[in-house]
């Protein structure tokens, strides 16, 4: 075993955002006065680009700890030092890393005894040691797996005119084999195109397929948020809509509504959807709204609510009320929304 493995997170076709789920639901605390921001009542431009979307993380992120290193049996250094799943690693002797290639590089260059690493845990930092162990290669391994950075396909929600940001998924990009919210260190959108579409089916969720370049950004990432990811755009190349009203909580209602979505080339279209259901209280901790498609030239297409659709923005009596934010996998037709309200109370966060 290599002293670090880094996961396969930069995936350059297929690779999405939107994690699998059986009717998976981010729990979130809410906090602060949303009415304060809607009451401002708002335009955006509503946007239904879905665009290449790449963070790097600040520090590095363990993605697991196995049991043994070196030759299989060895016990892992790093579960015996107390070190978990989920941990950012800020710091190695001292040293400020941002990258696995550089957590290699210095633990492969300790001398022996142990090495002090300043973790990040539940968003408290804390000092732990850890006794690295030499590896057949000649190097050190302290046993863990390490994610550095993520990519995939996403869609933009909205735009400010007023402010020059925008809003997108509406979820986090969080880790597949923890679940935590990546640390976001920097990122950027970029320009993509969709390339065909994995239908969904009952059990199966499908995905968009695209080719994006990551040299042409159309923006910065400044936030990764439990309510979507916001940032900059510095080409606004993906606008192709006029500002509307951006509604508030209490003007979301079931019936009718559309969506804007690109699911073919770099075609925004509208599809149709209808609100079934609007959660309030404690049952609408991580979503607002359920959402059911009614569009028979998206179910043809898709199958459905497809990865790589969340962020796709979702109107209603002529205002934006909020955006697609996951599918039920048993029910393709079917997903869940986030408001608009949520997503611009996380926008200055």
């Amino acid at each position: 075993m290599q002293t670090i493995t880094k996961k396969s997170a930069f995936k350059q076709s297929g690779a999405t955002i939107m994690k699998k789920l059986s009717a998976f639901i981010f729990a979130v605390i809410i906090t602060g006065s949303l009415a304060a921001v809607a009451a401002e009542a708002k335009e955006l431009i509503p946007v239904g680009r879905a665009v290449g979307i790449r963070l790097e993380t600040n520090g590095v992120m363990i993605a697991g700890i196995p049991d043994t290193c070196g030759d299989g049996t060895t016990p892992s250094p790093a579960k015996d030092s107390g070190l978990r799943a989920g941990d950012v690693i800020i710091k190695v002797g001292g040293r400020e890393v941002n990258s696995g290639e550089e957590l290699k590089k210095l633990i492969n260059e300790h001398e022996g005894g142990e090495l002090t690493l300043l973790v990040e845990r539940n968003g408290n930092r804390e000092q732990i040691s850890v006794t690295p162990r030499k590896t057949g290669e000649g190097g050190n391994s302290i046993g863990i797996l390490v994610r550095d950075g993520i990519s995939g396909i996403g869609t933009v929600t909205f735009f400010d005119p007023e402010t020059g940001k925008y809003g997108a998924l509406g979820h986090p990009v969080s880790d597949a084999e923890t679940g935590l919210i990546i640390p976001l260190r920097e990122g950027h959108i970029s320009s993509m195109s969709v390339t065909g579409v994995a239908k969904g089916k009952v059990g199966v969720p499908g995905q968009l397929h695209g080719s994006f370049d990551f040299e042409d950004k159309l923006g910065t990432v400044k936030l990764n948020t439990d309510c979507g990811i916001f940032g900059e755009l510095t080409n606004e190349a993906l606008l192709s809509e006029e500002a509307i009203e951006a509604a508030e909580d209490g003007e979301i209602h079931t019936g009718e509504a559309y969506i804007l979505s690109n699911i073919s080339g770099s075609e925004v279209e509208k599809y149709d959807i209808e609100i079934s259901r609007v959660f309030t209280g404690d049952e609408a901790d991580g979503r607002s709204m359920l959402i059911t498609v009614k569009d028979d030239a998206l179910v043809e297409a898709t199958g459905g609510i497809v990865q790589g659709m969340s962020g796709s923005p979702i109107i209603q009596d002529g205002r934006l009320i909020g955006a697609v934010t996951h599918v039920l996998v048993n029910e393709p037709l079917k997903g869940y929304g986030i408001s608009i309200e949520r997503m611009l109370a996380r926008v200055d966060a």
